[in-house]
């Protein structure tokens, strides 16, 4: 059987076809992009542990979850040393005990963001966390005039859901390098052994107030560490606020 096209006929199939091979290479572009958002997406975030820096710097954190019973004693400690710390405080905290915020407010030191009521944030949706930051932010900022900038989850739980709802509320996520354990009941000189001898520049390290014995180690604690020739200072001192990335280890290095 003979097969006669016409040129109208060969131009239209040619069409055709040409078509169908641009749609198939759209989709083929269209399912690589989809693989590359869900791979961005699921790139497990981190928040900051750790600085990389060549300054003899570290910072002293304490997380005010409890009761503000030695806070006059350790602000006492602070301020015979001549040292500025973070202190990452809880929205509920700050409103059971404004007074204590009110006076590390007033002697210098910073104020940073442990969530609004200490839940598990793990547990909470992007909106939920989100509720959790700015709450406790608007209730700092009601006592000292100033809302916060860094956030500390509680219990040091985080997932990529809680790090975006941090960064959408303009915060810097930290955690820590170094536990003291405090919370636990240890003492002074236990402390010592695992915070002094792991001690590099950059370090961040965590201590609790309303513990059995923090604030009557926080004076020998603060002198060995300067002894070692490292300056105590707030973490927004320590950290790189632009040109920086965070590796997977949670070290923030300079760009």
């Amino acid at each position: 059987m003979l097969f006669v096209f016409s040129k109208e006929k060969i131009i239209s199939y040619i069409i055709a076809f040409s078509t169908v091979l641009i749609l198939l290479v759209i989709g083929m572009m269209d399912q690589n992009q989809t693989k590359t958002v869900q791979t961005s997406t699921n790139i497990r975030q981190v928040p900051i542990y750790s600085v990389d820096t060549e300054e003899n710097k570290v910072s002293l954190t304490i997380n005010c979850a409890w009761n503000d019973d030695d806070i006059d004693k350790i602000l006492s400690i602070l301020k015979q040393n001549n040292c500025k710390i973070t202190f990452f405080i809880v929205g509920d905290w700050a409103e059971k005990y404004s007074k204590a915020l009110e006076k590390i407010a007033q002697e210098g030191h910073e104020i940073a963001n442990h969530s609004n009521t200490h839940p598990h944030v793990e547990n909470l949706n992007y909106i939920e966390n989100r509720e959790q930051i700015s709450n406790c932010s608007d209730k700092i900022k009601e006592i000292t005039g100033k809302g916060t900038t860094l956030y500390r989850g509680p219990y040091g739980q985080y997932n990529n859901t809680v790090l975006e709802a941090v960064k959408a509320e303009n915060h810097i996520a930290i955690q820590w390098s170094i536990d003291s354990l405090d919370y636990t009941g240890i003492t002074e000189k236990e402390m010592k052994n695992r915070i002094i001898p792991n001690l590099k520049n950059g370090s961040i390290i965590l201590m609790h107030n309303g513990t059995k014995n923090t604030a009557n180690s926080l004076d020998g604690i603060i002198k060995e560490i300067k002894q070692k020739g490292y300056q105590i200072v707030p973490v927004s001192e320590l950290i790189y606020k632009e040109n920086s990335r965070t590796d997977s280890n949670g070290i923030q290095h300079k760009e």
